[in-house]
């Protein structure tokens, strides 16, 4: 305290004179309107600059962000090729065969429009019917399942999440191969879901992760859709249930890929065949 009076002291005159000369700067500026005027646009000026200067950094940090979240979905995408393609040799498929021919393709998109807290929530994307998208195809994110295409215009496609009373996936215990549905149920907790109907003999355990099975022609097989957290028998029950936290962090999508199945219309006309000819022959 001493020291600070000391320095007051010893440079009275000074700093008095800044005092005074803040005080006639503020009055020439306060009661002149030229003055006045060319002080607001110098300080505009000088805030401007720091405000661009903060946006450029801004933007420099989100810039990485994104170049960290593209790396991700290439080396998702570049760890799921093998699980893209099928094996074939002439007309029969081999487990040890060079020849691959695809079945499934990916299209890369942008989340313009996302929920999260509604007991039934969509995606927008911007791809459509001109970018070859049709409904029922599926969407993968760079951490697992998103959901399912609903409906399409010519740029853009609604997808049913899989925050969303309705939806569904089969999914298959890492442990063991075994499968069962993952829904969601609980609409306070968009990182939380159920697997229902796995049977009492699967060697399900805390941490297990669970896959998409491959059955049906949405998803592939192998892309991750959540993590065991906890598992039992309710009464009366004869399945497991577990409660399961899911991959994707639903509210951090910004890009997804959306999953063309090439053998969909061949698959399908063949279904309608069977059905087709099982009514015949009744």
């Amino acid at each position: 305290m001493r020291n600070l009076l000391v320095f007051f002291v010893r440079h009275y005159f000074f700093l008095l004179f800044l005092a005074l000369e803040s005080f006639a700067v503020i009055m020439l500026v306060q009661n002149n309107y030229f003055h006045r005027a060319g002080f607001m646009n110098s300080s505009n000026a000088v805030v401007g600059e720091m405000l661009e200067a903060r946006d450029e950094v801004t933007q420099y940090f989100h810039l990485k962000e994104d170049n960290e979240q593209l790396s991700k979905q290439n080396a998702f995408l570049l760890s799921r090729q093998a699980s893209s393609f099928a094996k074939f040799t002439g007309t029969s498929i081999q487990v040890k065969d060079t020849i691959y021919k695809q079945q499934f393709e990916y299209m890369e998109a942008g989340v313009v429009d996302n929920t999260v807290y509604r007991r039934n929530n969509y995606l927008t994307l911007n791809r459509g019917s001109l970018q070859g998208v049709k409904p029922g195809m599926g969407v993968i994110g760079p951490e697992g399942v998103v959901g399912k295409v609903l409906q399409v215009s010519d740029n853009f496609c609604t997808v049913m999440s899989l925050l969303h009373k309705e939806a569904k996936v089969s999914s298959r215990l890492k442990s063991d191969g075994t499968f069962g549905p993952v829904s969601w149920d609980d609409a306070s907790n968009y990182r939380s879901a159920t697997l229902r109907e796995l049977p009492t003999h699967a060697k399900i355990k805390k941490g297990d992760t669970l896959f998409t099975s491959g059955i049906g022609d949405t998803y592939p097989a192998g892309i991750p859709v959540g993590i065991v957290e906890s598992f039992g028998i309710k009464s009366g029950d004869q399945y497991y249930t577990a409660k399961v936290n899911l991959t994707t962090d639903f509210k951090a999508l910004q890009y997804v890929f959306i999953v063309k199945y090439l053998f969909k219309d061949e698959k399908d006309k063949l279904q309608q065949e069977t059905l087709k000819n099982a009514e015949n022959a009744k």
